[in-house]
């Protein structure tokens, strides 16, 4: 569910971590011990290993010891911000078959762009990315599901535009869900270069202010 799923959709990004989203129940966290055992991986940062904090929207951060897996860091969480429960986005996951054989399931595309709506600098371009590389891969015959996904998060003025004119009728059904569409055919390109920075500045608001009673247990837990 980050940046190595990012690189699988084709916006590529360098990650020194692997970030998993898990079901936090105790037969699977059982299982997700004996995998990290295996990985001979240590909590290095609080909140330690409990399911009671990845319930709340915590995360847990591992580093691995095993020759194979020198320095590699686990992430692991339950929860976040704005995304469906595990079952929705089990249920929607990408299944690709890595070079060798083995399959890896990742986050879907809008479930991962959603996860992605943080107060850190670094994923806004990489949503940005991300939905360029898909719209570039699927514009010629796209399927009505991936243009409403395209409405719904393109964050590049001149592609916005050119689906909002290619699509009127999808864009004034989800008006009500971006508000900016309402104006998108009006602005210039400055002006809804501005619109869209205004509408991230909201979203990296609201994650700040879904952080910060988590935040404040961290820092509880770090001087205790």
């Amino acid at each position: 569910m980050g940046g190595q799923a990012c690189v699988f959709y084709g916006a590529a990004e360098f990650s020194r971590d692997t970030d998993l989203a898990i079901v936090a129940d105790a037969a699977n966290l059982a299982r997700l011990r004996l995998a990290l055992s295996d990985l001979q991986a240590d909590v290095i940062a609080v909140p330690p290993f409990d399911a009671r904090f990845l319930r709340r929207g915590h995360a847990v951060h591992f580093r691995c010891r095993h020759p194979h897996a020198e320095r590699m860091r686990v992430d692991i969480m339950a929860k976040m911000r704005g995304v469906d429960a595990f079952d929705k986005l089990w249920r929607r996951r990408t299944t690709i078959e890595l070079e060798g054989g083995p399959w890896c399931d990742l986050m879907s595309l809008p479930d991962l762009v959603q996860a992605k709506k943080t107060q850190r600098d670094k994923d806004w371009p990489m949503i940005r990315r991300l939905v360029e590389a898909h719209y570039f891969e699927h514009r010629a015959r796209p399927a009505a599901a991936q243009v409403r996904f395209w409405l719904r998060e393109l964050r590049t003025p001149e592609l916005l535009v050119a689906v909002a004119g290619r699509y009127p009728g999808p864009r004034r059904r989800l008006e009500a869900t971006r508000p900016l569409l309402q104006h998108v055919m009006r602005l210039n390109e400055l002006d809804l270069a501005r619109a869209l920075l205004a509408e991230e500045l909201e979203e990296r608001k609201r994650d700040r202010e879904y952080w910060l009673p988590l935040r404040a247990e961290l820092e509880r837990l770090r001087r205790g």
